[in-house]
C-alpha cells in the first residue's frame, strides 16, 4: 500500500478524544518542518480517514483548523 503523505503520522488508538488534537499537530509539525513542501497537495479526507481507520469528520475538522491557522489553502476538488 503506497502511502498517502510523505511523512509518519501515528495516531492515538481509534476512539481517543485526543485523535484530533494529535493528527492537527502532527500535520502542523509536517508542515512548519518542511517534511510537507509548499504546495504538496494533502489526500482527501475520505482517503486519509479510511487510511488511518477514523472518522471523516475528525479529517474535515483538523484541515479546517490547518486552513484557518494559514498553513493550507483550499481549492474545490
Amino acid at each position: 500500500m503506497e502511502p498517502l503523505l510523505p511523512c509518519a503520522i501515528a495516531l492515538p488508538e481509534r476512539g481517543s478524544r485526543r485523535l484530533l488534537r494529535d493528527l492537527h499537530q502532527q500535520l502542523r509539525s509536517a508542515i512548519t518542518d518542511g517534511r510537507l513542501q509548499s504546495g504538496f497537495r494533502l489526500p482527501s479526507t475520505r482517503s486519509l480517514a479510511e487510511r488511518f481507520g477514523i472518522s471523516r469528520n475528525t479529517v474535515v475538522l483538523t484541515y479546517d483548523l490547518l486552513l484557518s491557522e494559514g498553513y493550507l489553502v483550499a481549492r474545490r476538488g
